[in-house]
């Protein structure tokens, strides 16, 4: 019976030995990048890190912020997101620079903590008007007394007229250093990686579970940078005038491959709508009307070109239209600056050389030139069908394809011919 006892008591003692590895595994960490601009496909990214955060029953969200800033709304979007399960903490490492709405998304978070060399801060809205000044020094400051920071230092990173003696005078806009923000107590710590940076919060050991971007997200990121955007609009519209002067299709294909990316990638990261698609099919329409429909009016192509410009300008983004007006011009110009080189260059080139046909065409083969028929000139015939200018005439008994310079010859009406250019016969009542 004792043996019984010390053998339950031995097996208990194993299995809780057993267990101690699992309990010090620490608290699983759900962390996501704000890497990049931010904008809607930012937005999606953290929402879709929170969640997995909550349905995998993570301890904390790390945000590792590392951006200039970008849309505020979508940045709003995101401290919506950070703030909706209490339960979760979140902390926001300023790995590099948190910037502009940044800033707020850093402000959003439970605790933040800065790396050696990084900065927060600089987030005066655009445009710089009273209204939209007010509305995110607001933003700011609420979230600051939130978690318990000094709200005039929120306030003095978005509203220049903000005064903080020793630290911001008027007409500027605060950033903090490390240094600078543990001085005032703004921050909660300062660390160099993301484990540290935890460790500065209390949270150790901690077991990091990255949210990494999809596939998807990556295409969208890397095509939403203006250089990218602006190589996809350069071959998109050479691809169409080079499909317009040859008419093989395979330009043409490509050309709306590469719009089609550029579309995708915008529809993806949240900037370009089914409006913004629309609008662009409705002025592919207006153009292929122009040229196939109703040529020579201009006004169907002058529309159709409108629209185009527009909708792509308009898929950058609302707050982004000026880059879009930018890196559409450069990519119009460049188009049409390569289209014109390659009419030049082409036909001249070695690579034309070796593509065009180089045969010789000989009369011994039955390769023959139209004949020279101005041995005609001066000579009488019959119009044989009506000349309207066109028509078939007998001359010296052989029947030619003549025309007058303009007036109608009856059938059966004697003509002589006024001259003769190449093998064109020109006629006229005689």
């Amino acid at each position: 019976m004792l043996s019984s006892y010390a053998a339950f008591a031995f097996l208990f003692v194993a299995s809780s030995a057993g267990a101690a590895p699992a309990a010090s595994a620490g608290v699983t960490v759900e962390v996501v990048d704000v890497d990049d601009t931010i904008d809607a496909g930012m937005a999606h990214r953290v929402e879709r890190a929170v969640s997995q955060a909550r349905s995998s029953g993570a301890g904390a969200l790390l945000v590792v912020l590392k951006t200039n800033g970008g849309v505020v709304d979508d940045a709003n979007d995101i401290r919506d997101a950070l703030g909706r399960d209490p339960a979760l903490q979140t902390v926001a490492f300023v790995a590099e620079r948190a910037w502009s709405a940044g800033a707020l998304i850093a402000l959003a978070c439970d605790k933040i903590v800065m790396a050696p060399g990084s900065s927060m801060g600089a987030a005066e809205p655009i445009p710089t008007t009273p209204k939209t000044i007010s509305a995110l020094r607001a933003e700011m400051v609420a979230l600051a007394e939130q978690h318990h920071r000094n709200a005039d230092i929120a306030a003095g990173m978005s509203d220049p007229d903000v005064v903080i003696p020793g630290l911001k005078t008027k007409g500027t806009i605060l950033s903090l250093s490390p240094g600078i923000a543990r001085k005032y107590g703004f921050i909660d710590g300062v660390a160099s990686s993301d484990e540290a940076a935890l460790a500065a919060v209390g949270i150790r050991p901690a077991r990091l579970v990255v949210a990494a971007p999809t596939l998807g997200e990556r295409i969208a990121q890397f095509v939403n940078d203006p250089i990218v955007s602006g190589l996809l609009l350069t071959l998109g519209f050479l691809g169409l005038l080079i499909e317009l002067q040859t008419r093989y299709a395979v330009a043409g294909i490509l050309g709306v491959l590469a719009l089609a990316l550029f579309f995708g990638a915008h529809l993806i990261a949240g900037a370009s709508t089914g409006a913004i698609l629309a609008l662009f099919a409705l002025g592919i329409v207006g153009v292929l009307f122009e040229f196939h429909v109703l040529p020579g009016h201009g006004i169907a192509g002058i529309i159709g070109g409108l629209l185009i410009i527009a909708s792509i300008v308009l898929a950058f983004g609302s707050a982004f239209w000026i880059v879009g007006v930018e890196a559409t011009a450069v990519a119009l110009i460049a188009s049409v600056g390569i289209f014109v080189f390659l009419l030049r260059w082409l036909p001249d080139s070695s690579l034309m050389r070796r593509m065009a046909f180089a045969g010789a065409q000989l009369p011994g083969e039955g390769y023959v030139a139209a004949p020279m028929l101005s041995f005609l000139a001066g000579r009488d015939g019959v119009a044989e069908s009506m000349l309207r200018p066109a028509g078939v005439a007998i001359i010296d008994g052989t029947r030619y394809q003549v025309q007058t310079n303009g007036e109608f010859v009856p059938p059966a009406s004697r003509i002589s011919v006024e001259r003769v250019e190449g093998s064109k016969i020109f006629v006229k009542r005689a």
